[in-house]
């Protein structure tokens, strides 16, 4: 697939292999600046393998991986650009990723947490990183959580944390693997809400989940995923309403 000016990310024939098993077969895929593109399907359909590959927590086989107009080209499972390490830096600087299980630090205040990456990787200073640490919290809705540590945060507080500590980063792309997986209904929906917040903003995002009443609601695309290969690309309304692919009705209905 050809990059356009306005696509902020493009994978073209992107291979992923675990020994013998290939979880993602040659994947083509983009999404322009400031559109929400939500990733469904079965699970083991290579979703989250796909959605790790964009900023180098799982290392491509073969293919090419672009993002705000920086390109790794892999082939036999090493990156053949030159200046690897330089790419995956710049790359994984312009991407933030939040993860089902919130991977926030233990030992950290909600703060502490925030601000972590601003101070260690962007050299803020802490005062300054600290007020907006506050800011992004209060935004979340937990200014009255700043000191208290992980551990004594429900599964909607962490998640709304770790959210924090992406927006912190001023990412160009936000990463979102099933955030609201290891929820309850209730804490789903705050996270949801944030998320939705966080779309209005015009930030771009590429979100897998299982949540198919926020891809209707709020995604510009959906890709459908299935054994390795994305089957589907479509609006929500063609998606949801009107999609002629057996798989794609097969899968809704499933879920129904």
């Amino acid at each position: 697939m050809t990059s356009t000016d306005q696509d902020l990310v493009c994978v073209s024939n992107l291979t992923k292999r675990f020994g013998d098993l290939e979880v993602l077969k040659g994947i083509d895929f983009s999404v322009r600046a400031g559109e929400v593109v939500v990733i469904v399907g079965p699970s083991g359909s290579g979703k989250t393998t796909l959605l790790r590959s964009l900023n180098f927590l799982e290392m491509p086989t073969s293919g090419s991986v672009s993002v705000c107009g920086v390109e790794a080209v892999f082939e036999g499972g090493k990156c053949i650009s030159p200046h690897a390490a330089r790419l995956f830096r710049d790359i994984r600087s312009k991407t933030a990723m939040v993860f089902q299980s919130f991977n926030l630090f233990p030992h950290m205040t909600a703060l502490q947490n925030v601000i972590e990456g601003l101070v260690s990787v962007k050299n803020v200073k802490r005062p300054e990183a600290a007020d907006e640490g506050k800011r992004l919290l209060t935004l979340m809705g937990l200014m009255d959580k700043i000191d208290v540590y992980p551990s004594r945060l429900s599964g909607g507080q962490k998640q709304r944390v770790a959210i924090a500590r992406s927006l912190a980063m001023k990412p160009e792309v936000m990463l979102f693997d099933e955030p609201t997986s290891a929820l309850d209904p209730e804490l789903r929906g705050e996270v949801l809400a944030v998320m939705r917040d966080i779309a209005k903003s015009g930030t771009t995002m590429i979100v897998v989940t299982h949540e198919m009443q926020f891809a209707r609601d709020i995604a510009d695309q959906v890709v459908f995923m299935d054994n390795g290969v994305i089957v589907e690309t479509n609006p929500p309304e063609r998606f949801f309403g009107a999609s002629e692919n057996m798989r794609v009705r097969a899968f809704l209905n499933g879920i129904a």
